[in-house]
């Protein structure tokens, strides 16, 4: 295995075990609502090694933290994915910008376009997994899924924007270190 696949995988592992901590220590529970910095390795995992290691970190890291905070259930898989969806929009604009020979996180205005599109994605997926998962362990009520829906969507915009402020910056320093520019 080269070299740098090693460190990609070392990388994505260290970025994935940075979510648990940021997504459950990290964080304010208003509500409803729950405002974390667990999207922050995400959104750098994407900007810094592209869709696939942000998709990896996501999913491991989220599994993580669904094990304990609620251990395995039915629907634990599903809960996977909406972080996953984060990741891979995020990821793929790094993989547009790449083509036009620029690096996402040197235009800022889109960059932070591009994460808030990502976390109104996945808060449309979380809803969408919250009422599959209302419905299948029946408790769905219309005010308990679809309630706070338009307050998580913008407190998501705004969280989006704040990481985006954060990882700008922090994917800057990191590629001027030796070890992560190589990749």
């Amino acid at each position: 295995m080269p070299k740098t696949n090693v460190k990609r995988m070392c990388y994505t592992a260290l970025l994935a075990a940075m979510y648990v901590p940021l997504s459950l220590y990290v964080a304010v529970q208003v509500g409803n609502v729950r405002i974390s910095f667990g999207s922050l390795p995400v959104v750098v995992a994407a900007l810094l090694l592209g869709p696939l290691d942000a998709v990896v970190a996501a999913l491991v890291g989220e599994f993580f933290k669904q094990l304990l905070t609620y251990g395995v259930t039915y629907t634990t898989a599903l809960y996977l994915l909406p972080p996953a969806v984060r990741g891979a929009v995020i990821g793929a604009a790094v993989l547009l910008a790449r083509r036009q020979g620029e690096r996402l996180e040197e235009r800022r205005a889109v960059c932070c376009a591009v994460c808030v599109t990502a976390a109104i994605c996945t808060t449309v997926g979380n809803t969408l997994v919250n009422w599959l998962d209302s419905v299948l362990l029946n408790y769905y009520t219309p005010a308990l899924i679809f309630g706070d829906l338009i307050w998580r969507l913008i407190v998501g915009m705004i969280n989006a924007v704040v990481m985006a402020s954060i990882a700008i910056p922090l994917v800057k320093r990191l590629r001027r270190w030796s070890a992560v520019s190589s990749l």
